[in-house]
């Protein structure tokens, strides 16, 4: 079979490049603390479009460091008493999407709110004042400032807000909580999952945001990680400071979250993928101690994986 990366043996017992900061737990128990002060200011306005099952919303809030925060919300009509919700994350650069591909969730009796992350594709604030370049990139917006203004940190936290909200919804059994999304949003699920623990269920396909150092040493700090690259070119071209610039992104690397999660895992994951590289996505995944499966394709890479859409909406039906 061809290999783009260890073995599936090794693979399964691999454990990640990328340092771990001394102080990871201090650093994020800080960061919720700021997340839990901060009021949200939750606006809900009802969307321009309607079907006869749910009620279809506009949903903003106020994340950390003053941005609004948007995602879409769609209630189903006619609960009897409190149901399951589905956080729904997207992809690097992208969006919320359009409400279709939610529906069928909603009619199935979910609540469902599907996030846009800040600065990009959809409506969410990016408030910057961070020092360094803003040229492009979210990994390493805010690299060269304090470890506090990172921008994942904030994403992060925006995910996890966004699920005490939807928690706290008269509709929302908070005990039957899932998320789910691919690449970044892969990533966000797992973040979603290690700073909300009452995260029930969630299913992630080959999450971005791990093992940055990994990346790095494959020569694949290209496509989505094409930032990192350009870091080390106009701002540390001779790598001095490598150890240090790849000891700051621990901080908001995914592997080092994943210890916290307590949700039921499902993972898609394509042995061929050289955009997040299958090493990358086993180095969150071992650190897992919670339930876990894994749903493996070994000719595939960075795309959809036949069926697992499927898998996911099986996964989630006893929520």
């Amino acid at each position: 079979m061809p290999q783009l990366d260890m073995p599936l043996a090794k693979l399964q017992q691999y454990e990640g490049r990328t340092p771990r900061p001394h102080d990871f737990d201090e650093y994020w128990e800080k960061a919720l603390e700021e997340m839990r002060a901060t009021d949200p200011a939750v606006e809900l306005v009802p969307a321009p479009i309607s079907v006869p099952y749910a009620e279809l919303y506009d949903l903003y809030f106020t994340g950390v460091k003053g941005a609004r925060v948007h995602a879409k919300y769609l209630k189903p009509k006619g609960l009897q008493k409190p149901g399951p919700a589905l956080l729904q994350f997207h992809g690097y650069s992208g969006s919320s999407g359009d409400w279709f591909d939610k529906l069928p969730y909603a009619a199935l009796g979910y609540t469902v709110v599907s996030m846009d992350c800040r600065g990009q594709g959809g409506k969410s604030e990016d408030v910057g004042g961070v020092f360094g370049n803003t040229l492009r990139g979210h990994i390493i917006r805010g690299l060269d400032d304090s470890p506090e203004q990172l921008l994942f940190r904030h994403i992060f936290l925006d995910t996890a807000q966004l699920a005490s909200i939807v928690m706290s919804f008269p509709d929302v059994d908070p005990g039957r909580v899932g998320a789910y999304g691919g690449s970044q949003g892969g990533a966000l699920t797992v973040a979603c999952a290690a700073l909300e623990p009452r995260i029930k269920k969630a299913a992630s396909l080959y999450p971005f945001l791990s093992d940055y150092k990994r990346v790095w040493e494959m020569d694949l700090a290209k496509d989505a990680y094409e930032e990192l690259r350009i870091y080390f070119r106009l701002f540390d071209p001779q790598h001095k400071r490598e150890d240090e610039v790849f000891t700051r992104l621990g901080y908001i690397d995914i592997q080092n979250l994943a210890p916290r999660i307590k949700a039921e895992m499902l993972f898609g994951i394509g042995l061929m993928d050289s955009v997040c590289p299958p090493s990358t996505q086993f180095a969150a995944i071992n650190k897992i101690t919670a339930p876990k499966t894994l749903e493996i394709y070994p000719d595939f890479g960075h795309e959809g994986l036949p069926g697992m859409q499927d898998k996911i909406m099986q996964f989630f039906m006893d929520l």
